[in-house]
């Protein structure tokens, strides 16, 4: 190989080099950050939810389109009456115990209790209630926006 040809192919290897470096520099700039617990921000939950619970958001926006994670905190006893979402939830249990109850009439459906560690999904547009046991804490990851429509409008706190 002459020297000409060694160097041009040694300056595009470089060149190559530098550009995955600095590739691989932004993707590293550019991951998230570890998020301890007691930097989580709480606040009031949205309206469409009954008053009482806190709402912290770990990533995205839930009330726009897009991916999200939230985390939300309710009192012993807290309740959401039946309702559905038109996206799937990924509800992840961080503490505390909730009662899922599922289907048309979830007063007449069987309970299912998930415990601190437990997960569910809950498909879009199922009908589910959901009340704490204890003060617990649940972390929700789906895709925005988080509506909930209630089934009975009068159950909608923004109507009360």
């Amino acid at each position: 190989m002459s020297r000409q040809l060694f160097r041009e192919c040694s300056g595009i290897a470089l060149a190559l080099l530098v550009a995955l470096g600095a590739t691989s520099a932004l993707s590293q700039d550019d991951m998230a950050q570890p998020m301890p617990p007691e930097t989580m921000e709480w606040g009031a939950a949205p309206p469409t939810l009954p008053e009482g619970a806190e709402l912290a958001v770990l990533s995205g926006n839930p009330m726009e389109a897009g991916d999200f994670v939230v985390r939300l905190r309710f009192p012993d006893g807290y309740a959401v009456p039946p309702h559905t979402h038109p996206t799937a939830e990924n509800v992840t249990v961080i503490s505390g115990t909730i009662i899922f109850t599922h289907g048309e009439d979830p007063a007449s459906a069987e309970p299912q209790e998930i415990a601190m560690g437990g997960y569910i999904m809950i498909p879009a547009d199922h009908p589910h209630r959901a009340e704490a046991q204890g003060e617990t804490v649940i972390q929700i990851h789906g895709e925005g926006p988080f509506e909930v429509s209630y089934l009975d409008p009068a159950d909608d706190p923004r109507n009360q």
